[in-house]
C-alpha cells in the first residue's frame, strides 16, 4: 500500500499525462483492486456471463422485444 502511495507520488512529480491518466484509472478502482489483493475476489464469472450474455443477443441479431429476450435468455441459462 506504501507502494503504491510513493508510486502516485512519482507519477505526480514526473508530469507524463499518460502516467496521470493510469493513475486516476487505479484511484477509481482503488477498492477493488486492494480486495483482489486481500481476498483474491476476482469478477471473471461475471465478466465471463456477459460475454455469454452479448454472444446470445448478437446470434439474436439484436433486441426488439426486451421482455421476450430476458424469457429467452433465463430459459436459456436458467
Amino acid at each position: 500500500m506504501t507502494r503504491l502511495a510513493h508510486w502516485f507520488k512519482d507519477v505526480e512529480q514526473a508530469g507524463f499525462k499518460s502516467f496521470s491518466t493510469l493513475r486516476k484509472a487505479i484511484t477509481h478502482h482503488y477498492r477493488d483492486i486492494l480486495n483482489y489483493f486481500h481476498k483474491r475476489n476476482i469478477n471473471a464469472a461475471a465478466e465471463s456471463f456477459n460475454a455469454k450474455i452479448k454472444n446470445f443477443r448478437m446470434q439474436l441479431r439484436g433486441v426488439k422485444d426486451k421482455s421476450f429476450f430476458l424469457l429467452r435468455l433465463t430459459k436459456f441459462f436458467a
